[in-house]
Formats: C-alpha cells, structure tokens, sequence
C-alpha cells in the first residue's frame, strides 16, 4: 500500500486508503462499503485529522449517534446500526496505529454500551431435512449444501467458482473468506454427489455467460447474495420452517449441530473459517466451561 499522507485536505484520500485496506482484506462488498461510510460521517462531524482526534471527539459522535433522527424513518437510530459506527471507527484506528499514521490510538481502552442481541436460533436437525425434502431442483439442493452442509457465509457463496470445488477429493475450497481467511471444507459422500449432480445435469447444459462461477442464476451469470436469498425463501414458502430463516441460520445451524455431535470447538471454529475460538462459541452458543477446558 502506498505511504498515507494525514493532512488538512487529505481525508477524502484517506478514506480511500481504509476502503482498499478492507478489500485487501477480504471484507464483504458491503462492508467495504458502510465501514468507509461510517468513517466519513466520524469525520464530518469530529472537523479534525484523525491523527487530532481524541476519545472527546469519538464520544462526542457516539452521543451525536444516539440523538440523531433516523433520515428514512421515524424514532432514533437502532443500537446496532450506532454499534455499526463504533465498529468502523476501531477498525479504522486500528489500521491508522498498523501504518504509523497516528502515534496513539484512541479508541483502543474506550468501552461503549453493546446492543442488545438479536440471536439467530438454530434450525432443528427436523427443520433442516424438511428443507431438503422441500428442494424441487439440483440446484436448490446444492444450495442448501453450500450454506449448511459446507457452512459458507453468504459472500463466500457469491464467490465460489467451479474450481475451487473438488469432487474426488470431496474438498470444497473457500479462497476468499472474511479477513482474506482460506479454508479447506470438507464434504461428505452425500454432499459431494448432489453438488456433482448439480454441476453436471444443470449447470454444464446452462447458457453460461460466467463460465468461472459455480452457481449460475436464471439468466446464466453468477448468483448474488440477493438471488440465494430469493431461492431459500421459495423453498421455505414449501415447509413450516420459519419464513424469517436466512442463510446464515443455515450456517449456525451447522455448526451447532457439528458440536451436538461431539465435534470439537478447534474442529468448528476451522470449518467455519474463525479466527478465534470465542467468535465460535458465540455462533453456537457454547458455554464457557468448554472454551475454558481448551
């Protein structure tokens, strides 16, 4: 990355820097886009470089935060969408303080009230087999593969490619997971053959305008995280599963029925692509007794 500059007009720049920063990273497209917005808006209303910037400035835009009117809406902002903006500005200070742009890093021992969860409850081991013997297409099947059989996250889906998908060797690989983390998935017999069964039956006779992807929408190009949500939804309209169930209940419901099964937390954190073993137990609402005995 090139030297960062931190001057009067030099922000817009800046910004620019962190954006590319979180790409480098791996960071979802999403992210790569409101984590930056969130730091625009710190410091439109700090009116300071951020190498001048202090705790009285980051507390003055928390409370700033909680006072705001939403634009779209009536009320205030929600706790997660303030806790959003507290997220950038640790990311971005943290990065900062990573490239000696600033000699002391803020946020770094500052504490903020954490939003009141909002915990996505696993499926039943019932509920996943009616999705399955709900699915109409290969496809459909293969998706519920990706996202609870293989525990993809919803960005790592939108960017698997035919490639990365190893049949013999019942591997699915994921190169582009969250923090520019790789994993290795393994697959078993069932997964294997239904994803294969996909691949040569649907999408091999497909008009594919991305020959590089291994999921193709209706009109042959790769599947966005908006179309899987769309063909979940037509599978759940089939069954009694709640209809609010989204693809990344499939994931935690994985991983939770993985350590139901006396699967351990290392071999659970690795298959979901986790760095830490805390981020593992907080998917599958593992008591702390058993982080503690690792």
């Amino acid at each position: 990355m090139k030297k960062v500059y931190i001057g009067e007009n030099e922000n817009v720049i800046l910004v620019k820097n962190f954006k590319n920063y979180l790409q480098d990273l791996g960071y979802s497209k999403s992210s790569c886009y409101m984590l930056p917005d969130c730091i625009r808006d710190f410091l439109s209303h700090a009116k300071k470089n951020p190498d001048r910037c202090t705790q009285k400035e980051i507390r003055s835009f928390y409370e700033h935060l909680q006072q705001r009117p939403h634009k779209q809406k009536e009320g205030g902002l929600s706790e997660q969408y303030i806790n959003h903006h507290v997220y950038a500005i640790r990311v971005f200070f943290n990065w900062l303080e990573s490239i000696g742009a600033i000699k002391h890093n803020p946020i770094s021992v500052m504490k903020f009230k954490a939003p009141k969860g909002n915990p996505r409850q696993p499926l039943t081991p019932e509920e996943i087999k009616q999705l399955f013997e709900s699915t109409i297409t290969l496809k459909e099947t293969a998706i519920l593969h990706l996202f609870y059989s293989c525990g993809l996250r919803r960005s790592e889906g939108e960017a698997l490619n035919i490639k990365d998908v190893h049949f013999k060797k019942q591997i699915l690989y994921v190169r582009e997971g969250k923090g520019a983390k790789r994993r290795a998935v393994p697959m078993t017999a069932r997964v294997t053959k239904e994803l294969e069964n996909y691949y040569q039956e649907e999408r091999r006779t497909a008009r594919a305008k991305d020959r590089e992807a291994f999921m193709l929408n209706r009109i042959g190009m790769r599947m966005s995280g908006d179309s899987y949500n769309k063909a979940l939804k037509e599978i759940l309209k089939r069954t009694e599963v709640k209809p609010e169930t989204t693809l990344h209940h499939l994931r935690h419901s994985i991983a939770t029925h993985l350590l139901e099964s006396g699967l351990s937390l290392e071999y659970v954190r690795d298959f979901l692509g986790h760095a830490f073993l805390e981020s593992t137990q907080i998917y599958t609402k593992v008591n702390q007794r058993q982080l503690q005995k690792l």
